[in-house]
């Protein structure tokens, strides 16, 4: 259904930093590096067929983080879950909510963390255990 997500960032280095290590827990290699055509850095992080985007907004503005949205990137396990979070937590984002762990609700158990990144996006790390 998803082709990409893309959230805005007021600092494209600082948010370099920030995914080349949250996302390299993931698997994810080094980012694309492309500037659009109105000159502005975008970031291309690609993983299974599927793409993670950064970019300094287009139209000149200030970036700023959707209220009530959350980006989920699914985990392999509880302890890559944790490690998504702690090396979030290292790069300058911030732990949010409750720490680490399992939560049950409508859709069965998952064990869970959230982080926001340095621009204030919300992120969270997920596992279905099986």
């Amino acid at each position: 259904m998803f082709n990409h997500f893309m959230v805005g960032t007021n600092d494209i280095e600082r948010s370099a930093r920030f995914y080349d290590a949250v996302l390299g827990v993931l698997g994810a290699g080094a980012p694309l590096r492309n500037p659009s055509a109105s000159g502005h850095m975008r970031l291309f992080y690609r993983h299974d067929g599927d793409t993670f985007c950064v970019t300094e907004p287009i139209d000149g503005a200030p970036a700023t983080c959707a209220n009530g949205a959350t980006i989920g990137f699914k985990c392999d396990s509880p302890e890559q879950v944790r490690a998504f979070h702690d090396t979030a937590v290292a790069a300058g984002g911030t732990s949010i909510e409750q720490p680490p762990g399992m939560r049950d609700n409508a859709l069965g158990p998952l064990y869970l963390a959230y982080v926001r990144d340095p621009d204030g996006h919300k992120l969270c790390a997920i596992h279905r255990p099986k």
